[in-house]
């Protein structure tokens, strides 16, 4: 089973089982009970998944998560997006050692990796550097970060070819540093070489002279009751040069309200991570891949299209 068959990887997952004889289970769209049935029916073995699904599982009552047998679960894969902590060891709880996670990119093929037991070992991370791939943390500055020091993640898995940019050679040269490439992600490796993300160098908000990384916001936010899903950015402010502001896509029939969100919020973050400005929509923009589309946001909120409570 895979996500949109137009998407990289699951199209790339999907080739392989192909070629390889297996048969493919495709879902027409997502639905979480269905993708139950379909396992038990067809005695699914082999996923490809993002986090959104496992959030949206693990909202099924618990009553339906136990109607369907799961047995023939033998390895699930993960990317596309960072998954939280606790989604993570919940599914783990939930199907068993048998969910992995890779993180890359088109451009950069594959270079880290990890399995169940060192997610419940290394809480939140993406992984560490397999065969063949290279990780390096980069400051501003060129120099190398520290351990445990956030910076520009550049890397590159060996075994993948190298690539330009059609038409924009410029684009391809900002993106590489001794031989590795940047898609603009932040992070930090920690000091057994794991691989630890923050956020979009491009999401970052710098408030008052600190940077703030929305995801990890969006990562506890996912976990409040009646969110379906969120987005959070930064928008201009004449005081601390830029504030956050949180896009909420609420479940059917949810009552949110703005008070119920900042508590749910500082419960689990410093007071100085909760956002002041918070929007309420039906349904939140979104690229063909699925990911929610942040420029279409901070454009409405430009264009005063975004009326946030407080």
């Amino acid at each position: 089973m895979n996500g949109p068959m137009y998407h990289s990887a699951p199209h790339s997952y999907g080739m392989l089982a192909f070629r390889n004889g297996c048969t493919i289970v495709l879902e027409p769209r997502f639905d979480p009970e269905d993708l139950l049935q379909l396992t038990e029916r067809h005695r699914v073995t082999h996923m490809h998944m993002v986090p959104t699904m496992f959030v949206r599982l693990l909202r099924l009552p618990e009553e339906t998560r136990r109607r369907y047998d799961l047995s023939s679960l033998r390895f699930i894969v993960h990317g596309a997006a960072p998954c939280p902590a606790d989604v993570k060891r919940a599914m783990i709880d939930w199907w068993g050692p048998v969910v992995n996670e890779y993180f890359g990119s088109t451009e950069t093929g594959i270079p880290v990796w990890h399995s169940a037991a060192e997610a419940l070992a290394k809480p939140g991370t993406v992984g560490r550097a397999i065969e063949g791939g290279i990780v390096k943390i980069f400051r501003p500055d060129g120099s190398l970060c520290d351990v445990n020091e956030p910076g520009e993640i550049f890397m590159r898995q060996t075994a993948t070819s190298d690539f330009d940019y059609h038409g924009n050679a410029k684009a391809r040269a900002e993106a590489d540093r001794d031989g590795l490439v940047s898609v603009g992600d932040v992070g930090y490796l920690d000091a057994d070489g794991y691989l630890f993300l923050c956020d979009r160098k491009r999401d970052m908000v710098i408030s008052g002279g600190v940077n703030v990384y929305p995801a990890e916001i969006e990562n506890a936010l996912i976990g409040m009751d009646g969110v379906r899903d969120c987005a959070v950015f930064g928008v201009p402010d004449v005081e601390y040069g830029e504030r956050l502001f949180a896009c909420i896509e609420p479940e059917a029939g949810a009552a949110l309200s703005v008070a119920a969100v900042q508590d749910f919020l500082r419960g689990k973050l410093a007071n100085f991570k909760v956002p002041r400005d918070i929007e309420f929509m039906d349904a939140l923009p979104r690229e063909a891949t699925g990911k929610i589309f942040k420029r279409k946001l901070r454009d409405l909120h430009r264009d005063g299209q975004l009326h946030a409570a407080r």
